[in-house]
């Protein structure tokens, strides 16, 4: 319109005039009064609410049901502290059996040995000394597994507890007259050579006769827990032995055969690195024979418990 003033030289009035944001009480980044909400601090606090009835509390447990799932859980843990004791009970037990057995399984010397073997050197000797002894560990476990064809859940730890000390004893027979094959025979007394070869057994490696320090004479707690990890490991791989139906006595003539070899491999790994030859040993004293010495032609249930 002709007159008119242009926009851009127009005076903005106060009613036209672009409205700032709200300046509260608290300074310019704060909320309006009717916004913030009613307060008497200024902060919240994070310090969870005492004596609150309308919040929810933790559940309840006092109702029938309630009371029935805590006795279940007692009766649970009971059970389980129970088991824990009765299979360190029977791993102690089977501890002190082979301990037992140690000083009792006869064994040749090598005077005995070259008689009945005659024209055969170290190492044949320590081969047929071997394959006797795998073959006896595989007729045990075939025995056992014969036993379970017709498993009785309460016979089963019996029946372990038969194959795990009768191939013990087989073994420590095999391991101490390796011992004498390689002119290694530990120093000492009946019992002191007893517990040498437990030690070996347990451990599944020879007895360093060149450092008298590291053949001990006595069982302390340490060889004691490494005997009984060493039944624990033959249980476990014994229990495929109670399959019924005669496949039990199958796996466990296979499974004695292959440990028992394996385990005299590793001693004869060991015996090899300081073997004596015989024309080097002289005349040795002959080993004498245990007032009771186990029948080792007997079955695993005479050797067992």
């Amino acid at each position: 319109m002709t007159g008119s003033t242009p926009p851009w030289k127009r005076r903005f009035t106060k009613r036209d005039t672009p409205r700032e944001a709200d300046q509260g009480p608290d300074g310019p980044n704060g909320a309006r009064d009717d916004e913030r909400g009613p307060t008497t601090s200024g902060a919240a606090s994070l310090e969870p609410a005492a004596g609150r009835g309308d919040l929810p509390g933790p559940p309840r447990d006092d109702g029938p049901a309630g009371r029935r799932r805590a006795a279940i859980r007692d009766r649970a843990r009971a059970g389980v502290r129970k088991g824990g004791d009765r299979a360190r009970a029977g791993l102690t037990y089977l501890t002190d059996r082979i301990i037992d057995l140690a000083p009792r399984v006869p064994v040749r010397d090598l005077a005995t040995l070259r008689r009945q073997f005659p024209g055969l050197g170290p190492e044949q000797l320590a081969d047929r000394l071997v394959a006797g002894a795998a073959k006896a560990s595989a007729t045990v476990g075939a025995g056992v597994g014969a036993a379970a064809m017709l498993p009785v859940p309460p016979a089963m730890p019996t029946e372990l507890a038969a194959e795990i000390t009768g191939v013990a004893a087989i073994e420590l027979k095999l391991i101490a007259e390796l011992h004498e094959v390689y002119g290694l025979r530990p120093p000492g007394t009946l019992k002191e050579r007893s517990v040498a070869y437990l030690n070996s057994w347990s451990g599944e490696r020879g007895v360093d006769v060149t450092k008298p320090s590291t053949v001990s004479s006595a069982l302390n707690s340490r060889m004691k827990q490494q005997l009984r990890q060493q039944i624990m490991k033959r249980l476990v791989r014994d229990l495929p032995n109670l399959l019924p139906f005669m496949v039990g006595a199958a796996v466990g003539a296979v499974m004695n055969h292959k440990d028992t070899r394996k385990l005299a491999a590793r001693i004869r790994a060991d015996l090899r690195k300081h073997q004596v030859p015989w024309d080097a040993l002289g005349p040795l004293p002959a080993l004498e024979t245990p007032p009771d010495a186990l029948d080792m032609d007997r079955g695993p249930k005479e050797l067992g418990p």
